[in-house]
């Protein structure tokens, strides 16, 4: 089958382990920060709707995220506030700290005194640097997900690859007709098509990317 070639691509990143928060003050305005782990955009959608909800009578919620082991997935929203300065401080927080596959949102109680442009650029920047402080930070691999179909015969020759290439499994099926799939780094997608191919009656489905986590 055709495929991409991803050797050219670094296949680790760095990301947060789960829900954090940070609180900045300023004038009597409260700017909370909320940072968490995402993987797509659907995901951003839910978390931001569900902290509208919650949060329904602060005056303002600004997001940023990036998304993706490359980290060409992202947005900065400043939610009425000036442009800029809002969802851009977020976003370099996140940059800054050389993270994906992370949202931060900030909402903001109005305290009654205006803080200027510089002055919210400083509260949504130290906000979210305080989120950021009180993450774990874990490393995350780029996977590519494949479906191993092969017959009962070649099962010995299918585990011995997954075992030689330590690729994590899930969704076996071991009757007549085997399937099993596997979890590839995008840095040995190539050798894995290699040791596959040899593999007779051997056929590989791709099912998508996704990451793993280092503990």
């Amino acid at each position: 089958m055709e495929h991409a070639d991803f050797s050219k691509y670094p296949d680790t990143y760095r990301s947060i382990a789960s829900l954090s928060t940070g609180l900045f003050k300023d004038n009597g305005s409260r700017f909370l920060a909320f940072a968490y782990p995402v993987e797509t955009e659907d995901q951003v959608k839910e978390i931001v709707a569900s902290l509208k909800r919650e949060y329904h009578d602060a005056r303002h919620h600004c997001y940023a995220y990036r998304l993706g082991y490359r980290g060409d997935v992202f947005r900065a929203n400043d939610d009425g506030e000036p442009s800029s300065s809002a969802g851009r401080p977020i976003l370099g927080q996140i940059d800054s700290n050389g993270l994906s596959d992370i949202l931060i949102v900030v909402v903001r109680y109005f305290g009654g005194i205006k803080l200027g442009i510089p002055g919210l650029i400083r509260a949504y920047k130290t906000s979210s640097a305080d989120a950021i402080a009180s993450a774990r930070v874990v490393n995350k691999t780029a996977v590519m997900r494949y479906r191993m179909e092969f017959g009962y015969l070649e099962m010995n020759q299918v585990m011995k690859i997954i075992k030689d290439m330590g690729l994590e499994q899930r969704a076996q099926d071991f009757g007549t007709a085997c399937s099993i799939e596997v979890a590839v780094r995008l840095s040995s997608v190539q050798d894995f098509m290699d040791r596959a191919s040899k593999v007779p009656g051997c056929a590989v489905t791709e099912c998508g990317a996704g990451s793993s986590t280092e503990q």
